[in-house]
């Protein structure tokens, strides 16, 4: 498992009952989590200072119920990243702080290349991973559905100094690869962190097990002659690790290189780390 562990500004406090309680700088959330089976050590409703509960509803759904003010956003560091933070539907908070990980070692990647790298990050959400690889020098296309989280990738690569390099693209995933193809563009690495379910703009269907392979096969197409790497991320409960390697393994068989996958997850003031997903990378060799 790779653990992000390297965080100031966010911290896992405590696991239990189904939920996590979370600092987000200098704000207490506390959410559902679907891995957290074991029971709590003590009253997570009762923490001192928690700010807001997530409370799931039983026809779907929930709400956010208000311990006390909380800010309609505020902003958070890693490293020398800044990230925007907002209580949003369905218990999310603009970022997956456990990603970290997987910026770490792909910025570590871009910056010993030794040569240009132009990323395309897929269902690229609030851009933890697009100003990750800006950061650290590539060029980054931006591809997500949702006009919305768009617009928050750009904040937050401002909010990280960065000011060029990155195109946004609010579109399909999938319409933009073949687009792409079409086009005979080229990248040196590509990201992706798929949902389980979804839909595109257009009310395309996308349901992981059924679409995943294909999808990985069709990026193969935009990738360079010597891609630096090719990243899968899967937050999808009971998609292991070696599923993920299986799919590069057979999708990139003609490319030289390193295959790892691996459980990621978050440490955790408890001493136990909690799983958040998995990831899977091929790595240029």
């Amino acid at each position: 498992m790779r653990i992000a562990e390297d965080w100031k500004d966010y911290a896992v406090l405590a696991t239990g009952d189904g939920y996590k309680l979370e600092r987000w700088k200098d704000v207490v959330l506390l959410r559902p989590d679907p891995q957290v089976i074991w029971p709590a050590r003590t009253d997570l409703f009762s923490y001192p200072g928690l700010a807001a509960v997530y409370r799931r509803s039983e026809r779907g759904g929930g709400a956010w119920e208000y311990r006390k003010p909380v800010p309609d956003e505020w902003t958070i560091g890693y490293k020398d990243l800044c990230f925007k933070i907002k209580p949003m539907g369905f218990k999310h908070t603009g970022l997956f702080p456990e990603q970290a990980v997987n910026w770490d070692y792909t910025a570590s990647l871009i910056r010993k290349a030794g040569r240009p790298i132009k990323v395309l990050n897929l269902f690229a959400y609030t851009g933890g991973a697009t100003v990750s690889c800006a950061k650290a020098g590539a060029e980054v296309v931006h591809v997500d559905a949702a006009k919305g989280m768009v617009e928050r990738a750009g904040e937050n690569a401002r909010l990280s100094g960065i000011s060029s390099g990155i195109r946004y693209i609010v579109d399909d995933c999938k319409k933009f690869v073949q687009r792409e193809i079409r086009r005979g563009n080229r990248y040196d690495a590509v990201i992706m962190d798929p949902p389980s379910y979804g839909r595109g703009p257009g009310g395309e269907m996308w349901k992981i097990e059924d679409n995943l392979y294909s999808f990985v096969q069709l990026c193969t197409q935009v990738l360079t002659d010597e891609p630096l790497f090719f990243l899968i991320n899967s937050y999808t409960t009971g998609l292991q690790p070696m599923v993920l390697q299986n799919l590069l393994k057979l999708c990139l068989a003609g490319y030289k290189g390193e295959i790892d996958a691996y459980e990621v997850g978050l440490a955790t003031e408890e001493g136990i780390p909690l799983p958040c997903g998995a990831g899977g990378i091929f790595v240029h060799g």
